[in-house]
């Protein structure tokens, strides 16, 4: 993968979370560690959304540690809310990933839209911005030691790389 791809944006891809209670504090206000989980939770969804799960990484002898972090916060989502959590790849090789998050609050006419207009491209994210970030992480094998996805797990490699280039999974 040459180094021009490295630096395409994947599509997004969308979960949709209605805020507990639980992840709130006393003013229904959510506590801002949850937007990390958040963030997880896209970059499961998104991964199974192409085929694979992270039990099956694990089941191939892959982890997929996160090595830095980055959030910013605009404006804070409340108990019983429902926020769309949108995930795409920022940047692909064999030896790392990197994603970028987006949490957002939609009305339900944009909920209602929000695959349609993911599937079509849109420039432009439907919804209020609540949050966003960045992760970056690097493939390794059982032994914490680097591991090439391309290697160790091509089908994997394959659907990632092909999501990064815009090609149907």
């Amino acid at each position: 993968m040459g180094a021009s791809s490295e630096l395409q944006l994947s599509r997004w891809f969308s979960i949709s979370i209605r805020v507990r209670y639980q992840e709130t504090d006393q003013m229904g206000v959510v506590y801002h560690a949850n937007y990390l989980n958040w963030f997880e939770i896209g970059r499961t969804a998104m991964i199974r959304e192409l085929g694979y799960s992270y039990r099956d990484m694990e089941e191939e002898g892959l982890l997929l540690p996160v090595v830095d972090l980055d959030v910013r916060y605009r404006k804070p989502a409340k108990y019983d809310d429902v926020v769309t959590v949108f995930t795409r790849m920022s940047s692909f090789s064999p030896l790392r990933i990197n994603y970028e998050y987006e949490v957002r609050n939609l009305n339900e006419a944009e909920l209602a839209q929000v695959q349609s207009l993911l599937e079509e491209g849109a420039a432009q994210l439907p919804g209020e911005l609540l949050a966003s970030g960045a992760t970056r992480h690097v493939w390794l094998n059982q032994e914490w030691k680097a591991a090439r996805l391309d290697k160790s797990s091509p089908k994997l490699y394959d659907a990632l790389r092909n999501t990064l280039l815009g090609r149907k999974e």
